[in-house]
């Protein structure tokens, strides 16, 4: 079944794709459209937000962790049952990994996908120069489908008129405009979008924003989508691991997971548990013990004052493996604002928030042998952070690019790396056995 889908893209960060996404979804889904949404790249906030739009969950597709089938079985997997499918790409369009966009950018998964592209243009600042910009967009690659332009921040009727009317000169139609309206505006902090549990979408200023969009075209070019040419789960999805049990860190301070990923895991037999470092006084009995990616520095007075919570972690006779946030949870100390505040004590040293952020994918190496990776096990992953930590004796990782990262002791797993386990499917199984799974019928 061909499905109408979208990609909506950009010329450059924060020219306004997350706005138009849930504008657009907003207004489909109140039309009585079922809308799936998806993000490019590695990000968990965009999705939160997407997520409220949609009221369902929302996937990551990245073509650095994922070959082409593995993205088309993700995409069409879960987009199954929904009427319309929207994906929002990351950065600009031919923004990724290399130069040209070959590998993780938005347009390598139109490319694979099958998908029209819809360009979102920050035309506060622009008249005739807009058709330049597009047609540069249109004619860089023309394996892909640009299928128009949605400009934002656009000062009023003369404005859209000229923008119109450049853009038609080059053969290329304007699907909608945006106003210039502070109402908008997502509050954002040093990771990027704060979560909707902390701030609520501007569903009003969002549905006044779905005015300008010229719904009809933008469905009429979504039912262009071709739709993958091949998909195949990058996991086997007939193994079973009986008795595996992970509890897993969700909270306001640590809460970025990939869906896809936990889904795995319980298809694969995990019981996912999920737990409060910031409330609970334990975690749930588990062979492994998730800390994943958050805030952790926004909530370390919290954090700190859960004493009990903080030594069941100490404590934990299994696994831990613990990312980004996770890891400086499980540090000696995390200093925020000044002041430093204990934390587990698990991983040596006192974390700090940095200046400057550091990013990028990155694909490790595990060093040494621990409960999960045998030594050399591949998997790929990114990072995104503010923070530091001195370097461990016992790192955990070899970067493929050079130098050592994280800590281990064998039963900790720390890092600053996200990983993306479908990247590795052995992972992911290595992961299920460390939580206690026994893979039912010793297959291989």
């Amino acid at each position: 079944m061909r499905r109408p889908a979208l990609l909506i893209a950009a010329a450059h960060s924060g020219a306004g794709k997350t706005t138009v996404a849930l504008a657009l979804a907003l207004a489909l889904r109140e039309r009585g459209r079922s809308v799936q949404a998806f993000k490019t790249g590695p990000d968990y906030l965009d999705p939160a937000h997407l997520a409220a739009a949609t009221g369902r969950p929302v996937y990551n597709l990245d073509g650095y962790f994922l070959d082409e089938a593995g993205l088309g079985w993700l995409y069409r997997s879960r987009s199954a049952g929904a009427s319309f499918a929207l994906v929002e790409g990351a950065m600009g369009l031919f923004d990724g990994k290399d130069p040209r966009g070959r590998e993780g950018s938005s347009a390598q998964v139109a490319r694979l996908l099958g998908l029209p592209v819809v360009l979102v243009v920050d035309a506060g600042a622009m008249a005739g120069s807009i058709a330049a910009l597009a047609r540069g967009f249109r004619d860089h690659d023309p394996g892909l489908d640009l299928a128009g332009v949605v400009a934002n921040r656009v000062a009023g009727p003369g404005h859209a008129a000229i923008l119109r009317e450049a853009l038609a000169a080059v053969g290329i139609p304007l699907l909608g405009t945006l106003p210039q309206d502070p109402a908008l505006a997502l509050p954002e902090r040093h990771l990027g979008l704060v979560p909707p549990e902390e701030a609520d979408l501007p569903r009003e200023a969002l549905r006044r924003a779905a005015r300008g969009l010229d719904l009809a075209a933008l469905l009429a070019a979504a039912g262009r989508a071709r739709g993958p040419r091949r998909a195949a789960p990058p996991y086997d999805p007939d193994r079973r691991y009986p008795g595996a049990r992970i509890a897993y860190a969700r909270d306001r301070a640590f809460f970025f997971y990939y869906p896809e990923v936990l889904e795995a895991l319980a298809e694969l037999g995990a019981e996912l548990v999920p737990f409060s470092p910031l409330a609970d006084p334990a975690p749930p009995e588990a062979g492994l013990v998730w800390l994943g990616g958050g805030y952790p520095e926004l909530f370390a007075p919290e954090l700190a004052r859960n004493r009990t919570m903080r030594r069941a972690v100490r404590r934990h006779p299994g696994a831990i493996y613990a990312e980004c946030g996770g890891y400086l949870y499980l540090a000696r100390g995390l200093v925020y604002e000044g002041l430093c505040h204990p934390m587990v004590g698990l991983v040596p040293g006192v974390a700090e928030v940095a200046d400057r952020p550091v990013l990028g994918y990155r694909e490790v190496e595990a060093l040494r042998p621990t409960r999960i990776f045998a030594p050399g096990e591949r998997v790929r992953g990114h990072e995104f952070h503010h923070a530091r930590l001195p370097p461990s004796r016992t790192p955990l990782w070899r970067l493929s690019g050079g130098g050592l990262e994280g800590h281990t002791d064998g039963r900790v797993h720390a890092s600053f790396v996200h990983l993306y386990p479908l990247s590795n499917p052995r992972v992911l199984y290595a992961m299920l056995e460390a939580s206690g799974g026994s893979l039912a019928g010793g297959r291989a």
